[in-house]
């Protein structure tokens, strides 16, 4: 198996294009990692492209975008875990010796699709997201005395991180506090609407090759190499709750992390950064459990000792996150390497982490799977 590095990356930044087609937002976030990597489209030797909302054929016509040159495109799907799940199917080709440059590209208008009303066999689709991570919230609650206050620190932390991203869909000029989270309107008690992530549209990229050709081509850069890779979806036990169709139980994330861990030699304290599914708050408290940052039951103080906040032990969403950044769809498992590799390379301006050698990138799909992989500074 070969080495696999990124190249580069690109993003057309989240937000509302009601007269930009879809093709564009991709052909922007594809152009951006091309000359990132410091290639042309010509270079490379085939494309992974993700989307959720899109209709048939959209992938392979966003590709178009780029040029027509003859290489393979292959369009990816996996709900929310989209981008990171193309990543992994680039990364994959590329470690087998099938290619050498690869485009990722993931790309959607969320704003397009939003409110359609599901038809009778999709009705198990009905139940909202925020819904459903609103009674993880209340089970929480019962179980370990969480409060709607620590949900609402971490949502001011990240949307106080988005406003220092210049591609995060959500920058407010003003620094976010917890009592203004809390005073906002209520989506699903306990969860406000700024502790949830917004609808939007965007796209995002990355180029994927050899590790060997990434130190031919990177021009002195630091070079970002793909540690592991890992994807699941939830595992049958005995009594097994199917829990519907928006994100499966919770050891699907204590497996990725154990895999990703092994793969890559590495445990927590060796990471430096962590992009989360943080869609709606209570996301990103049960993860710190999960992936192994904190022991169970602990999240609560860490959140108020600032444990994942910037300056902390291991900051987590640091370009703001879904709640901040968007959430798309299709592209923002490849926002999150995005950030992860700008943050890896020293470039990620006012929210750069110090001394920052190895991220985590983690995103759930619903149906349901999990899709994670570890990023180092080679």
């Amino acid at each position: 198996m070969e080495q696999v590095a990124i190249l580069g990356v690109g993003m057309k930044r989240f937000g509302f294009y009601p007269d930009t087609h879809v093709n564009e937002l991709g052909r922007d976030a594809g152009l951006a990692a091309l000359d990132d990597a410091g290639l042309g489209f010509a270079d490379i030797d085939a494309v992974y492209a993700g989307h959720i909302f899109m209709q048939p054929m959209t992938a392979v016509r966003a590709v178009k975008e780029l040029g027509c040159t003859g290489v393979p495109v292959q369009r990816v799907e996996n709900a929310s875990a989209t981008g990171s799940a193309a990543l992994r199917e680039a990364y994959l080709a590329v470690a087998a010796g099938h290619y050498d440059k690869v485009l990722v590209l993931g790309l959607d208008k969320m704003t397009e699709v939003m409110g359609r009303t599901p038809a009778a066999p999709e009705l198990e689709d009905a139940i909202l997201p925020a819904a459903f991570f609103a009674m993880w919230a209340t089970r929480r609650m019962h179980e370990r005395g969480t409060k709607a206050e620590h949900l609402a620190r971490i949502a001011a932390k990240n949307w106080n991180n988005g406003a220092l991203n210049p591609m995060s869909q959500r920058q407010p000029k003003e620094r976010v506090t917890v009592e203004g989270v809390l005073k906002a309107g209520m989506v699903a008690w306990p969860l406000t609407k700024m502790m949830a992530c917004p609808i939007g549209d965007g796209a995002a990229a990355a180029v994927v090759c050899r590790l060997d050709t990434a130190r031919k081509l990177a021009k002195g850069r630091p070079i970002v190499r793909i540690a592991a890779s890992h994807l699941g979806s939830e595992k049958y036990e005995r009594g097994h709750l199917f829990m519907g169709p928006v994100v499966g139980p919770a050891r699907m994330s204590r497996d990725a992390a154990k895999d990703i861990y092994d793969q890559a030699g590495r445990g927590p304290k060796d990471i430096q950064l962590v992009q989360v599914h943080d869609a709606f708050a209570i996301e990103e408290l049960e993860y710190y459990e999960l992936l192994g940052f904190c022991r169970e039951g602990e999240a609560e103080a860490c959140i108020e000792r600032g444990d994942f906040e910037p300056g902390g032990r291991v900051p987590f969403s640091t370009d703001g996150g879904l709640i901040a950044r968007g959430h798309p769809g299709g592209p923002t498992g490849l926002a999150q390497i995005w950030e992860t590799v700008l943050q890896l390379r020293g470039e990620a301006g006012k929210r750069q982490v110090p001394n920052a050698r190895a991220g985590l990138c983690h995103m759930m799909g619903g149906g349901s799977v999990c899709v994670a992989h570890i990023l180092v500074r080679d």
